[in-house]
């Protein structure tokens, strides 16, 4: 009896089914992410479906909730961040309340998975108080502080999640009872009783997630992202540069993001006074800017780098790995990041990269190894970063061989799926 228990739990476990719900399939940060760890665990026997709000790809394993126009779905994203709209001086970036029904619970049921994957699950889609509908194996993977803050995905400096928020510095509220408070008050009701594993990428958001009030009690593991380095890998450089017309005489520096010049959480504001530093300093000649997920200058900060600029725009996968390869350094100046999809697609090119060291940039960037960490929000250090990794093309040379062993060894979507796998299969034994 006992050797039949041990082969049904085996085939049990041998027949895993996840579910992994994000708002987006690939649109975005964390879509990307998602749908990447999706295709590791399918390939590892892992039958895996992603539930979402918008779909854009064609995998017939990927599923919307339900039909609806993309005006329907702005129009209520919008109700949902109203009351985010009374607060008139606020500052102007994603706040999400989550307030609003959704109808994920029941579409979740017909699936009936062995393990929920939550990621990244605002604009409207999930509600607060749906997560204590679900009576699964919850795995939650953070992509950013949304889930255990009072609706900012951010905090900046500030650490009211430690407590119970309020007083919110993003919505330049004096009140200790604002609409912060209230959020965090609904996921403290709400979610008290979970059945909840918390995944970070970065030990950064590891940290923050074990300090929160919300979270302080649940089992928080860190397994970074990865991505597919078949996809993303080292080019031939001269040949990069020509499907772009890029230069060959010139050292090229790569920045890019979502509305990378837009962004002020991306980081252009430092970057562009560190490269004007450059500039004066004698590298006017020699330097070139190449910025993707942007199609110009943005109104309130005009290029005036003291060298040309080169937009490429928004660009597909493999356009954007050829642009990483084409390159000499990839910099990502963010005020605060997880886990960048960007330094990891760029490292996994073979391009040494460039970034303050916040978040989990330190995670994937080795100083002086695969690239270079700069004192946060030092403009003449980023600077320093930037002429010591293009200044010496052996030393550039070596930096690049690093980068790409080190996404080799850490960062592929196989090792990332076979982490998840492992702890999808705990959870499912233990129930």
């Amino acid at each position: 009896m006992e050797d039949y228990d041990a082969r049904f739990r085996l085939y049990l476990l041998k027949n895993m089914k996840a579910l992994l719900v994000n708002t987006y399939d690939i649109s975005g940060g964390a879509a990307r992410a998602a749908y990447r760890l999706h295709q590791g665990l399918n390939q590892l026997g892992v039958t895996s479906q992603m539930l979402v709000q918008d779909k854009q790809s064609k995998d017939p394993a990927v599923l919307l909730q339900s039909q609806q126009s993309s005006f329907r779905a702005r129009l209520r994203n919008g109700l949902d961040s109203s009351p985010v709209r009374l607060y008139g001086r606020r500052e102007r970036t994603i706040f999400s309340p989550h307030w609003l029904p959704s109808r994920n619970v029941k579409a979740i049921d017909k699936l009936s998975p062995d393990v929920v994957n939550l990621h990244w699950v605002s604009h409207a889609y999930l509600q607060i108080e749906a997560l204590a509908r679900l009576k699964y194996p919850l795995v939650w993977t953070l992509h950013d502080m949304w889930a255990f803050t009072g609706g900012c995905h951010y905090a900046g400096d500030c650490k009211g999640y430690e407590q119970s928020c309020g007083r919110c510095p993003i919505l330049n509220s004096g009140r200790e009872k604002d609409l912060s408070h209230w959020i965090w008050q609904r996921k403290h009701s709400a979610w008290q009783n979970l059945n909840l594993t918390i995944v970070t990428p970065s030990r950064w958001l590891g940290e923050c997630a074990r300090a929160s009030t919300l979270f302080q009690d649940c089992r928080v593991e860190v397994i970074p992202n990865g991505l597919d380095p078949q996809r993303y890998q080292p080019a031939e450089k001269s040949l990069a540069r020509s499907n772009f017309n890029l230069p060959s005489d010139k050292r090229l520096v790569l920045f890019g993001a979502m509305n990378a010049i837009a962004s002020t959480r991306k980081g252009y504001q430092f970057l562009q006074p560190a490269l004007q530093h450059l500039s004066r300093s004698g590298w006017q000649d020699n330097l070139e800017l190449v910025v993707f997920g942007s199609s110009g200058p943005a109104e309130s900060q005009p290029d005036d780098l003291g060298f040309k600029v080169n937009y490429l725009g928004h660009l597909k996968d493999e356009a954007i790995a050829l642009a990483y390869a084409a390159c000499d350094v990839f910099v990502a100046p963010s005020v605060q990041e997880n886990l960048s999809n960007t330094v990891m697609e760029a490292l996994a090119c073979g391009t040494p990269c460039l970034a303050f060291r916040i978040g989990g940039m330190p995670d994937m960037i080795e100083h002086l190894n695969n690239g270079y960490l700069a004192n946060p929000y030092d403009i003449q250090d980023l600077a320093q970063g930037v002429a010591w990794i293009v200044e010496d093309p052996e030393r550039q040379a070596v930096l690049s061989r690093s980068a790409r062993l080190s996404v080799e060894q850490a960062f592929t979507v196989r090792i990332q799926a076979q982490r998840y796998k492992t702890l999808f299969e705990s959870l499912k034994a233990s129930v």
